[in-house]
């Protein structure tokens, strides 16, 4: 039996398998047919990974304001139109044997940037642009905008923000909600000292630079079901030297989530500091995975350049991760969980209308 089509269970939730899709943002939400709404294109990348075999799909960073979207083409899911709309992807995944999630996110001053193949820059207000908000008034880069530092007041909103968007994600039948604190957006913004340069209680020492990262997570465990799981999503390192947020800071942060309500830490790393060196290779983040694994006594999911059936199987056969997140190779083979299957002897969830195709 492989170890990869072993079934998962978190709270009342059980995964059919290990092999899950990666937030991968699309970019493709139409403004004028409605900001941050899902249509044929998010239904149709999905259903495909869906019929493929995946166990569970993230859905890419929906933003939990308009002002909280990457782009002017990211998702939302901050009015009961997205909703709406998201529940026919929902419904088709939980058809399929897939296990619906969705990651709330906020941008912060990542925020109001173009589609990566249109060049990423920042868009100005006569762009559809607008202005962003972060932690303290640092620019993420030359060329970005400074953006403006967020009263206690307007934290609180934000908080509350994501907990509106957690009550929509279930409304839409998501049953798994992660909270997106990586890759330099607004959470990960507060948790680094790189971007972090607050005098106040949200700035300076590690207990206060991750206290808008607990406080989003006590509120939204307020409202999602005890019976379901909430994820956590990190960048383990800026990959910085000096003043960064470190691997040792992801282990220390992981131990308080799992006793805030945390069930699982989805760990990947940078975004947050331009112009970094990564060394990046075949599962060069998995080593942070199964170091939180370890120490913090808290599930995580290991994701980066994980590409082949049998290097998943034995990340998850050796302990390092308790399940593997892919994300190009899902792009690249949308029945990459399918293919896996037969190659380890796993099975997956099979519609009746491929029944010619099962061995």
């Amino acid at each position: 039996m492989s170890a990869l089509f072993e079934p998962f269970t978190l709270r009342s939730l059980t995964i059919p398998n290990r092999l899950w899709m990666a937030p991968m943002c699309q970019y493709s939400a139409d403004p004028d047919k409605g900001a941050g709404v899902p249509h044929d294109w998010h239904f149709v990348h999905y259903g495909a990974r869906a019929t493929g075999g995946t166990g569970l799909i993230l859905v890419e960073a929906t933003a939990v304001s308009a002002e909280g979207r990457i782009s002017p083409g990211d998702l939302g899911i901050w009015n009961d139109t997205q909703v709406e709309a998201f529940r026919k992807i929902v419904d088709f995944l939980k058809e399929q044997g897939t296990v619906p999630g969705v990651q709330l996110a906020h941008a912060g001053r990542k925020a109001s940037t173009d589609a990566p193949w249109r060049g990423g820059g920042p868009l100005g207000a006569d762009q559809r642009g607008w202005q962003p908000l972060a932690p303290s008034p640092v620019p993420f880069d030359e060329g970005h905008p400074v953006p403006d530092e967020l009263s206690e007041e307007r934290i609180g909103e934000v908080t509350r923000q994501f907990v509106d968007a957690a009550r929509r994600a279930l409304a839409a039948g998501f049953e798994v909600a992660e909270i997106h604190g990586a890759h330099g957006y607004l959470i990960g913004e507060f948790l680094s000292p790189h971007s972090n340069h607050r005098t106040d209680g949200y700035g300076g020492s590690f207990e206060n630079r991750v206290r808008f990262a607990l406080e989003v997570v006590d509120a939204v465990r307020t409202v999602w079901p005890e019976e379901l799981p909430l994820f956590f999503r990190i960048s383990a390192t800026d990959w910085l030297e000096e003043n960064g947020w470190t691997p040792d800071d992801t282990v220390r942060l992981a131990a308080l989530l799992k006793d805030h309500g945390v069930d699982l830490l989805d760990v990947s790393s940078g975004g947050n500091a331009a112009g970094v060196s990564v060394p990046v290779g075949p599962g060069y983040q998995v080593p942070f995975a199964a170091r939180v694994r370890r120490e913090a006594g808290l599930p995580v999911v290991a994701v980066g350049l994980i590409t082949e059936a049998e290097q998943a199987e034995k990340i998850v056969t050796n302990g390092e991760a308790d399940a593997v997140l892919l994300g190009r190779e899902l792009l690249r083979d949308p029945y990459f969980a399918r293919r896996a299957a037969a190659e380890l002897g796993g099975q997956v969830h099979s519609p009746d209308q491929y029944h010619r195709a099962v061995r």
